[in-house]
Parts: structure tokens; sequence; C-alpha cells
């Protein structure tokens, strides 16, 4: 990448901690784990963040195999929210963290509002933690299983929750499998998210016609991979046109003229997931392809770029 080229971003201005990155491009949470499986592979710290693997307050096993699968241009996968849990991940993940440059944001998931306040007050002031991702596409078990992020009233709820709990950013990530994501999006800016993430996967599910069954375990898994980059697109396009907030764009971003395309819809970042269980080294290309991008088209930062599409 050339220099004079400025690729900051915020995406979390307002509260009492604010969160810059070096560079737009995020490990997304799931595909990355903690990050420090890739720490052989590529410099983690090139990274504008990373996003750990989902967090619940005790640990998980996940789902029983198979739950994970290669489909027509993507990957589907009902992993089950395997983790070590919000404890194991304080004591031996974030002493890690807290070293490296990149900061790094904890995803979190549960099946109650009360245990998601209860996850974002124990991960406050831990060191190596920077920000919290709130993943609602989690079933409500006092709804009777209805996902906290299919209603605007629940999703605010956690958002509301969440922030109250905790000092640190909050960003929120959304479900497309939703009537209408836009008012979901602006139900928990109202609540106080610092930023919104999305696309989180698309349901499917696929069949093995030898043996007459589902393929994975669970039946129906969340869809990833260039096959919803579309659809990723076209949600992030209409949600930043309507909250005020920071958008992170994710959902099928390949190369660097894939996140260009959702940095030109509005995100102000880009998570990058399915493509590193490809080549861990896939964010680093598009880093330097955007900032080489910039470059070539006569453009000094980021926000030169951002919403041109929207025009």
């Amino acid at each position: 990448m050339r220099k004079g080229i400025d690729l900051k971003v915020h995406i979390a201005k307002g509260g009492k901690k604010g969160l810059l990155l070096a560079n737009p491009v995020i490990g997304a949470s799931g595909t990355w784990g903690y990050g420090d499986e890739f720490g052989k592979l590529i410099d983690v710290n090139r990274l504008g963040a990373l996003i750990c693997k989902g967090t619940t307050l005790k640990p998980r096993k996940g789902n029983p195999q198979p739950r994970i699968i290669e489909v027509t241009a993507g990957v589907l996968n009902s992993v089950g929210l395997q983790n070590i849990g919000v404890e194991a991940l304080i004591k031996k993940k974030a002493p890690l963290w807290a070293i490296w440059k990149v900061p790094v944001i904890v995803n979190i998931a549960s099946e109650s509002v009360d245990e998601y306040a209860a996850l974002a007050g124990r991960l406050e002031g831990v060191a190596g933690v920077s920000g919290i991702e709130v993943n609602i596409s989690c079933p409500n078990v006092k709804k009777g299983g209805m996902q906290f992020g299919t209603d605007p009233a629940m999703a605010a709820a956690v958002t509301r929750s969440v922030k109250q709990a905790t000092t640190l950013p909050v960003m929120v990530k959304l479900s497309p499998n939703v009537t209408d994501i836009v008012a979901i999006a602006r139900a928990v800016e109202k609540a106080g998210a610092d930023a919104v993430s999305l696309i989180n996967t698309l349901t499917g599910m696929a069949v093995d016609t030898a043996q007459r069954r589902p393929k994975l375990n669970n039946i129906c898994g969340g869809l990833s991979g260039p096959a919803i980059k579309p659809v990723a697109l076209y949600m992030v396009y209409q949600v930043a046109g309507a909250v005020k907030i920071p958008v992170i764009g994710c959902g099928g971003i390949m190369t660097a003229g894939d996140a260009l395309e959702f940095i030109m819809a509005g995100a102000t970042a880009v998570q990058v997931g399915t493509a590193a269980l490809i080549s861990p080294r896939t964010a680093i290309d598009i880093i330097e392809g955007i900032g080489q991008y910039l470059a070539d088209n006569g453009f000094s930062s980021i926000d030169d770029i951002r919403g041109l599409a929207r025009a």
C-alpha cells in the first residue's frame, strides 16, 4: 500500500470509549476463532480489528457432526456456538489480546436478556477486550424460541441491557432473516447501539440424495460466502441510508473489490469471514487492495469513497 493513504475509521465515536481502527477490514466472528489460531499464518496486527467467536456465559460443545458443509458459492454451518465460555476467555485469551496492537471485539450470544447483560458486565474492564458485538440471531427461550433479531422490541431490549452493563463500544449484529431489517436497525440505534454489523447468515439447508437425508445433523444451518453477497450489499445500502451510527458490512466479501462495493454503499467498515477458511491472508490482501484502489484513483482517504454509490 502506498504511503499517504488514510485508511483509519471510527466504528464507535460516542459513549465513554470510542473505537478507532487503523483500517476498515475486520476479521469476522466465527471463522477467526480467538485469533491466536491465525498467529502463525498472518500478522493479525495488520487487521483493523478482530471479532472472536460467539461467547456464552457457560462453555458450549455445539451441535453434533456433521455441522459444516460446502454448498454452491458458499458454506452452510450449524456449529451451534461451540465456545470455551466467558470465564475461560477472560483467563486464557484476553491476556494475549492485551499485548496485540489490533483491537479485539468479543461477540456475545445468549438466550435471555439478563444473560446478555451479565456477559457484557463480565467483560467490563477486561484488558484486551476493546468492544462487544451482540449476536441477536439467538432464540429467546422466554418467547418460544423466536430470535431476538426478528423483532424490533426484543432487539432493542437486548441492546439496552448490554449498554447499561458496559462502557465498551457496542455493535449489534443484525439477522437477514427478517421482513424489515431497517426497522431492526433503527430500534437498536434508538436503544443506544454504537454501530450495527450486517448481515449474519441466511438460513438454509442441503440434502444428501444418496442418504436421502439432510446433510447437516441440525437439518438447517447458516449460509455464508459469496452466495449471500448481493443480499448483504443491498441490506447494507438500506440500513446505511436509515441510521446515523456506523454500519459494518459483511457477507460474501472475498476481494478488495467486494469490500469497496460495501463501502461505496455506505459501510464504514467490513468484516471478512468465510474467505478466511479459504485463505487466511485474504483479509490482508483486501486491506492492501483498498489502499491501492484509493491511490490509483486519486483518493487520499477511505472517507472519500464512502457512500459514493448512493449519489
